[in-house]
């Protein structure tokens, strides 16, 4: 997701409205990383606060440990230089976490105030988000670029892949501006999770509205969280589940909330644009690193849960496992996949720390109950084509928060889920043990990338082939933008449509799959596919190529006007989709037409609800689903086109 500005669709941004004992010890990172390609050089090393000693288990140089006892001033330096690094360097190659241990960090008079980067996570390291308070601030701001034009363009499109969760922001802006002092600002887009947070003593302001304009943002996420007033402010689309809210500011073309108490009503859709669903149909909220009480650490793995409304951790504690460190294979960037193999076929569950991982051979996850968490937005790429990831059909297996990367060589897919149809059974291979929907098949947090920080080819970003799988967040991306340094075309993007081949982002053929939070953009073909029978969709984000050189190279085989943004199979009888979106700025040719944005097939068990279409600036989408819905074209840049129900 970017517009650059000098194309930017003229938009006014919507104003905002008024357990564990901690534990001395701690690892911190000693080394920064590299200048990235396309990147400033870093400021400095990151290091670790003086007089700390290191302990617990080893996660590597780039995942800093804080404990309550260390001076606000040394946290607040370390996470100063991390910042310093990170705020900009959105095709690089550090990967970092920041982990706290249980207690309160920051005072009234010094409060610690943290600015997130990309590739940063920031997480609290307790049972309970109450058990790490951070008086001070967790933010992201605008970034702010010339505009080519002599100005400064400020937005949050592109600020995307960092992660805050598990801990309590008690919002003090103490040395702020004005502007500033009485809301934690969470300004990002796409891939940048707010898991398991508890935002008390101000706002939670979705936007940055301190800085000059432009201000958009859009793409966002919050789950398992608490805040009063949350201020949207110029987020386009955003999904809130399961979560606790006093207030909401706005909408600007939908807002879905799944599971939220207190969230607005939705009876006069589009106006406002809200969705909203009292409960979330199947959740599982995402597996969390805790320390235990003995200096070790742990992994907690939440249940699957049906018909859930709320944070899981303001009542009773939540249903899970709890899983030693021990137990995980801890992977360090460079290590084979044949080690990591060798660890999961052992029974062993994956730890990825934080880092580039180039994978050659695909990782296999096979066992049921699996674990596969990655740290600070651990990235997977393929190298010589091949799968990065196959996880095989069984119940209770996890992947979370990693990163997929296309390489230079076309892979057929980055992430193979099950098997596919066709040809022998596949349920006579996977067993008894397949994902249920007692147990499934999850995951969260789980991004793909073709293009972007190099050259990128993958037929397929995501294969789900089997029954019961969950998909909580995902972020399906072939780049509209990068350092490929392209050249021909509108910003290059004649060689980017030849160049980073990414024909189709999700392809679903299993039974009762259920996505809360997809968002897929870009690809070459149908962006999402859709033939397995009972899906379910809660949000979903999609954009058209922006790229596409011609009509030609954007047309069916059957005379059909392009792609549509999210395809239902002509074959399926029960599908339903919550608050959909499509997108289309084609700025490489702005006389490229599509026929729709949503196609789906016309029968009673296939429900779709609150859709729309939207022109960013350039190129034209005829219809919002099959025939239904008022084109969009340049000559209503940024006014959506709405289907409250289809049929």
């Amino acid at each position: 997701m970017t517009r650059p500005p000098t194309h930017r669709p003229r938009r006014r941004a919507v104003p905002a409205v008024a357990a564990l004992a901690a534990v001395a010890t701690v690892l911190a990172g000693l080394v920064g990383t590299g200048p990235a390609a396309g990147a400033a050089p870093a400021t400095a090393p990151v290091a670790a606060p003086a007089g700390t000693p290191a302990g617990r288990a080893d996660l590597g140089p780039q995942v800093l440990v804080f404990d309550p006892s260390m001076p606000t001033a040394e946290i607040q330096a370390a996470a100063d230089r991390i910042a310093a690094q990170q705020v900009d360097d959105e095709m690089g190659t550090g990967r970092w976490s920041m982990l706290f241990l249980p207690g309160t960090y920051g005072t009234d008079e010094e409060p610690l105030q943290i600015q997130v980067g990309y590739y940063t996570e920031v997480a609290g390291l307790g049972a309970s988000p109450s058990d790490v308070v951070i008086n001070g601030k967790v933010e992201v701001y605008n970034r702010c670029r010339p505009d080519g034009e002599g100005g400064t363009s400020c937005i949050a499109l592109d600020n995307f892949w960092r992660t805050l969760s598990n801990l309590t922001i008690d919002v003090n802006g103490t040395g702020q501006d004005g502007c500033r002092q009485t809301a934690n600002f969470w300004a990002a887009s796409q891939a940048a999770s707010l898991r398991r947070v508890d935002v008390v003593g101000g706002t939670l302001s979705l936007m940055d509205y301190c800085t000059a304009g432009p201000q958009f943002a859009s793409g966002g996420f919050l789950a398992d969280s608490r805040a009063g007033e949350v201020v949207n402010g110029s987020q386009q689309q955003y999904l809130t589940r399961n979560a606790e809210i006093g207030s909401w500011s706005n909408g600007v073309w939908n807002q879905v909330f799944s599971g939220v108490v207190g969230a607005p009503d939705d009876t006069t859709f589009p106006d406002p644009p809200y969705t909203t669903l009292d409960e979330t149909p199947v959740s599982r909220e995402k597996p969390y690193l805790v320390a235990t009480p003995r200096g070790g650490y742990a992994v907690r793995v939440p249940d699957a849960a049906r018909d859930t409304r709320g944070p899981s951790w303001t009542g009773a504690a939540a249903p899970g496992r709890t899983i030693p460190l021990s137990r995980f294979h801890v992977a360090r960037p460079g290590e084979p996949v044949r080690r990591i193999n060798r660890e999961l076929a052992r029974g062993r569950h994956l730890l990825l720390t934080p880092g580039l991982y180039d994978v050659a051979r695909p990782i296999e996850v096979r066992r049921p109950g699996t674990v596969v968490l990655g740290m600070g937005h651990a990235t997977l790429t393929a190298v010589d084509g091949a799968v990065p990831m196959r996880v095989r059909d069984r119940a209770g297996t996890v992947v979370a928060g990693v990163t997929i990367d296309a390489g230079e060589e076309l892979s057929p897919t980055l992430l193979a889920v099950g098997r596919p149809r066709g040809g022998e059974d596949r349920r006579r291979h996977d067993g008894p043990r397949r994902s249920s929907a007692k147990d499934p098949l999850t995951l969260s947090d789980v991004y793909f990338r073709v293009g972007g920080p190099h050259v990128g080819k993958a037929d397929v970003s995501m294969r789900v082939d089997a029954d019961h799988v969950l998909v909580d967040h995902t972020w399906v991306w072939r780049a509209d933008h990068g350092v490929e340094d392209f050249t021909a075309g509108v910003r290059g993007d004649t060689d980017r449509w030849n160049t980073n081949i990414g024909r189709t982002g999700v392809v679903v053929t299993g039974d009762h799959v259920t996505a809360t939070g997809l968002f897929v953009e870009h690809y070459q073909r149908f962006n999402t596919v859709w033939r397995g029978e009972h899906g379910r969709v809660v949000l979903y984000q999609n954009e058209l190529p922006y790229d596409p050189p011609t009509q030609a190279d954007w047309q069916r085989p059957d005379g059909t006007l392009g792609w549509a943004g999210y395809k239902v199979a002509d074959d399926v009888r029960r599908h339903e989709l919550w608050g959909g979106g499509s997108y289309v700025f084609n700025r490489n040719n702005p006389d490229i037409v599509s026929a729709r944005g949503f196609e789906v097939p016309v029968t009673r068990g296939v429900r779709m609800h609150h859709l729309l279409t939207v022109n960013l600036d350039a190129g034209t989408i005829r219809h919002v689903v099959n025939d239904t819905g008022d084109q969009v074209d340049a000559t209503r840049s940024g006014q959506p086109s709405y289907v409250p129900e289809f049929p």
